[in-house]
């Protein structure tokens, strides 16, 4: 039975369409992993069928009393709230019911016989719900999802306004499980999450009995857990059968495929052009030449769909810094409170380090305050010499009303237009998205305009906080191929062994030297 119907979808933004008569189904227990290059629309495609969007045209039905369930990583979380009234306003409506049980029971002593029936009969039916629904143990239900994504050790009564984007991102991943809906929509829920929890993210949705349709570009999370692939690609929306290397095998098939009957056409469409203006002057031969004008008239050409320009990231080199990139002395980081015990940590020229351990415990505190940018609680870090520094945060300003041809113009006030576009060009941007503004961009497309600010620069220091997040297959494979062939030193923030077990010489594991529990 169908879940969930889109038909003949259309929609794009301006004079960019995004989708062009797309339909799409979801059938009850399918797991779906919608695939697609950054900026075709997936995110939109969420929007549109969650209603948070309207769309040009086309019709979204889904089926009645269906309840869904949407990651979205915008969402705000108030100042005031803790984790655990957040964990436990999953279940609002059976606290509601709840409220609606005692208002009848202290109504039973003044009811006459009549109320008294209905409302013993609202009554039973108020009960039955919430035994079926768990109600009386949400405690137990609360402290076992949270205990899973690490919720517990963060401490339940903190304020959700303290806590990193990554702690906050699990909470509302928590609260979304916890809500149990016929549907889960996903948008890269794995972004923010550290290897743990989402090796225990992967059996759930694995085990998970109703239907889920996740955005991901993380291809091993995305094979083991989905069963169906809609791939999205030049305005339209394809279904494979099978997890992402299924999808592949038979895309990859396809594509020859096409590719091969439209090279059989074009060359068929030649033959028959060059007939026709051969033969349309003679007398004897003109009614053929009008037959075979009559076929290429009536023929159904194949077109290839645009081919989106693949990422080619390569890093400048700058000047050889020191043998020493920084030296730390009983370094503390911290804000009010310490995040880390005294670090004495050396890095020298040309080692590749990636930082690893759960969220929130200063990674991205560490490297900034390594930097200069926030000022450390004890000790000193001492930076060698010649440091040219290329630092990649992990998100940027979401609300940048400056196109992205502005922002690289800002950085580098020097290039010509056609040397900001090529550039952009080169981190996998096509001439639309470079005109746009940055905030109307995806964020796979955000992190591209960021990462071109950084290869255009010359550095001999990578600081990059998570810069995989929300980047596509393609753009993640350029950058790690960029970051094997750069010759300087790498201090690399992710939570993808895929990623950076390639790139990096050594793993620097935080959770050793916090002061956090994680």
């Amino acid at each position: 039975m169908s879940i969930l119907n889109v038909e003949h979808l259309s929609h794009g933004f301006g004079d960019r369409a995004i989708f062009e008569d797309v339909s799409f189904r979801l059938l009850r227990g399918e797991h779906i992993g919608l695939v697609g290059a950054n900026g075709e629309g997936k995110s939109t495609f969420f929007n549109i069928v969650t209603g948070k969007m309207q769309p040009d045209e086309g019709k979204i039905e889904w089926a009645k009393n269906v309840r869904v369930g949407y990651l979205d990583q915008h969402t705000v979380l108030e100042k005031g709230m803790t984790v655990r009234d957040v964990l436990k306003s999953a279940f609002s409506g059976l606290f509601e019911l709840e409220e609606r049980m005692n208002e009848i029971c202290d109504g039973l002593g003044s009811a006459d016989p009549e109320e008294m029936e209905q409302m013993m009969e609202e009554l039973g039916t108020i009960q039955d719900t919430l035994t079926l629904h768990d109600f009386y143990v949400i405690d137990a239900k609360v402290e076992e999802v949270a205990a899973a994504l690490g919720l517990s050790d963060l401490g339940l009564d903190r304020d959700v306004t303290d806590l990193s984007g990554g702690q906050r991102t699990r909470i509302l991943l928590a609260k979304l499980l916890l809500e149990k809906p016929d549907i889960l929509l996903l948008d890269e829920p794995t972004n923010y999450l550290d290897e743990a929890h989402i090796s225990w993210l992967k059996r759930y949705l694995t085990e998970y009995e109703s239907a889920f349709i996740l955005i991901s570009h993380d291809i091993p999370f995305l094979n083991e857990v989905v069963n169906i692939v809609y791939h999205m690609e030049n305005k339209n929306l394809d279904r494979y059968v099978g997890n992402y290397d299924d999808f592949q095998r038979v895309y990859q098939v396809k594509k020859a495929q096409l590719e091969a009957a439209y090279k059989r056409q074009q060359q068929e469409i030649s033959q028959l052009k060059e007939f026709v203006a051969r033969n349309k002057a003679r007398v004897s031969t003109r009614n053929m030449a009008m037959s075979r004008q009559k076929k290429l008239d009536k023929m159904d050409v194949i077109e290839l769909a645009a081919e989106r320009p693949k990422p080619e990231l390569h890093f400048k080199m700058g000047r050889t810094p020191g043998k020493y990139i920084f030296e730390t002395e009983d370094f503390v980081i911290g804000y009010d409170e310490p995040l880390s015990k005294p670090l004495n940590l050396t890095l020298e020229r040309g080692q590749k380090i990636a930082l690893t351990g759960a969220n929130g415990i200063g990674k991205t505190t560490l490297i900034r305050s390594i930097m200069g940018l926030v000022k450390p609680l004890k000790g000193s870090c001492r930076l060698g010499e010649n440091i040219a520094v290329g630092y990649f945060e992990q998100e940027g300003d979401g609300k940048n009303q400056t196109t992205c041809i502005e922002e690289i113009w800002k950085e580098f006030p020097s290039f010509t237009q056609y040397e900001v576009r090529s550039a952009l060009a080169k981190c996998g941007l096509t001439t639309k998205h470079i005109e746009s503004q940055v905030r109307v961009l995806s964020g796979g497309e955000q992190a591209k305009v960021r990462l071109c600010k950084i290869l255009n620069r010359e550095t001999n220091v990578l600081m990059l906080d998570e810069p995989t997040n929300h980047l596509d297959a393609d753009a993640k494979e350029s950058l790690k191929k960029a970051l094997i062939e750069y010759r300087g030193t790498v201090l690399l923030i992710c939570h993808e062994p895929e990623f950076y077990q390639d790139v990096v010489q050594a793993v620097w594991d935080c959770s050793k030297w916090t002061t956090k529990v994680v």
